[in-house]
């Protein structure tokens, strides 16, 4: 599903149900190191996405390699790609581009259901508690709480690689915009100074979502100066 929401340099390895669990033949070296002392579900969740990544690989034509973690938990891809990984309950994903191709890109999966008691009011901004009245009555089939919720998340994947700092919940503005019943497109305007792309300084990021399946799917890419 996620392919749905990449543009073409962009390849999507995809999968469900419950997470295998298989560290001695799934996992390398380094990879094992870091889940050594985690849960079970942890660790089979951090196995799962990491042979959906190894399969991008593959579909871009590029050997298997590790993916180990780094600065703040972000991945740290072999050279010549960049990429994003996700995992929920229930489904795990990872997508991959040429370093060339894209100057950066963000994915994120959640369940389609309402966020916590009072985890809205945490992650958003005045504008977008507005809009979320307004779209949450024109179309309360959507749990629009947690879809920009996964936008966020996108987002910071996708400005993390390029800024090398966090960006906090409240300093990215997302316009979500419904283009079918189950899917659309979503703007978020930076409310801090953004990365530099190619000598120019980002303002902004643009992404698509959807919802199917009891999911909810956002991604971001940022096109190569």
């Amino acid at each position: 599903m996620i392919e749905e929401l990449l543009p073409d340099p962009v390849v999507a390895v995809e999968s469900y149900g419950a997470p295998d669990d298989d560290p001695d033949t799934a996992l390398y070296p380094e990879e094992r190191l870091l889940v050594a002392r985690a849960v079970a579900k942890r660790r089979g969740e951090f196995t799962s996405v990491r042979v959906c990544a190894r399969r991008a690989m593959e579909k871009l034509g590029t050997p298997p390699a590790p993916v180990p973690t780094g600065e703040r938990g972000a991945p740290i891809w072999p050279d010549g790609l960049l990429g994003s990984m996700t995992h929920c309950d229930g489904y795990r994903g990872a997508a991959l581009a040429r370093s060339g191709d894209l100057a950066s890109l963000g994915i994120d999966a959640e369940t389609h259901e309402p966020l916590p008691d009072g985890v809205f009011d945490a992650v958003s901004v005045a504008a977008e508690r507005d809009r979320h009245r307004a779209l949450a009555a024109a179309r309360p089939g959507v749990h629009w709480d947690r879809l920009l919720f996964s936008a966020k998340e996108s987002v910071y994947k996708a400005w993390f690689p390029l800024a090398r700092a966090w960006l906090d919940f409240s300093e990215a503005d997302i316009e979500l915009v419904p283009t079918h019943d189950d899917r659309g497109t979503f703007h978020a305007r930076l409310l801090v100074p953004g990365p530099l792309v190619g000598g120019t300084r980002l303002t902004g990021f643009d992404g698509r979502w959807l919802t199917a399946d009891g999911l909810v799917l956002t991604a971001v890419t940022v096109p190569a100066p």
